[in-house]
């Protein structure tokens, strides 16, 4: 048995887990009952849901595809990746700009054995997977360090994930750790849920009864202290559906931001 086959068998499918309950919002395949269960249930509640994971998919994509392409960005940090689906980072970036380097960050044992799997890198790129807990950050840059050049720009993404850390003093140590790590002109790009919708606020809670890691709502107003001393990149921090989009789609509760490190 391989070490990977070892992770799966080891894993516990009655317990619902948020990569991949996401996975499953997004209609992906990897997912069990359980998961399943939790993500019906939040439809239920919130039958946009769904739509709303898919529409911020979408900005990660437009984010990264201005990062490689108008900004000249060949670095990418991504942490709290969650499994892979359609248009992943690296993929992204090197459709871009086949020599960018992308490194995933994430803990889950199933996360890690489709990643190896699945996250190939161009010829001219490469792709690493760091299995680590994104608040142990020295350890995260330690081993990303193997693949990113940090006297370099990077641009740093935390899609999704810092929903996962409650207190606003820890989310924004990590957030601070990682830009001192990277040099001028790097990039912080962040979407999360808001509590800007009491049918949003719903679907958290529902999602925070089932789910192995809860998740905490943030208003507009915390999220923006994420960007202190950095440059915004217009339109600023808006809905995941107004940053730059390709079509005019109503405003959804995930907001989202790009930063610019100044020099």
């Amino acid at each position: 048995m391989t070490s990977d086959e070892r992770l799966i068998s080891n894993l516990d499918t009655g317990v619902p887990h948020t990569a991949r309950i996401w996975n499953y919002l997004l209609g992906g395949k990897d997912n069990f009952a359980s998961d399943r269960a939790v993500g019906d249930e939040i439809l239920r509640g919130q039958p946009a849901l769904a739509e709303n994971a898919r529409l911020s998919r979408a900005f990660l994509v437009r984010a990264v595809r201005h990062l490689a392409g108008e900004a000249g960005i060949r670095q990418f940090l991504d942490l709290g990746t969650g499994l892979p689906t359609a248009n992943n980072t690296h993929e992204v970036a090197q459709g871009v700009a086949p020599e960018s380097r992308v490194v995933y960050v994430d803990s889950d044992p199933l996360v890690l054995t489709h990643a190896r799997a699945l996250l190939t890198s161009s010829a001219e790129g490469a792709t690493d997977y760091v299995d680590a807990d994104l608040r142990d950050i020295d350890a995260v840059l330690r081993q990303a360090a193997r693949t990113l050049d940090f006297t370099q720009p990077v641009a740093v993404l935390f899609m999704g994930v810092l929903g996962h850390i409650a207190d606003d003093v820890e989310a924004q140590r990590l957030v601070r750790a990682v830009l001192a790590a990277v040099p001028p002109g790097s990039y912080l790009a962040i979407y999360d849920g808001t509590d800007t919708s009491p049918e949003v606020v719903e679907a958290a809670r529902l999602w925070n009864q089932s789910a192995a890691l809860p998740y905490h709502l943030r208003s507009t107003k915390r999220l923006a202290a994420f960007f202190e001393d950095l440059e915004l990149v217009e339109p600023g921090l808006v809905s995941v559906t107004k940053w730059r989009p390709e079509v005019e789609i109503d405003e959804i509760d995930q907001f989202c931001a790009v930063g610019r490190k100044p020099n």
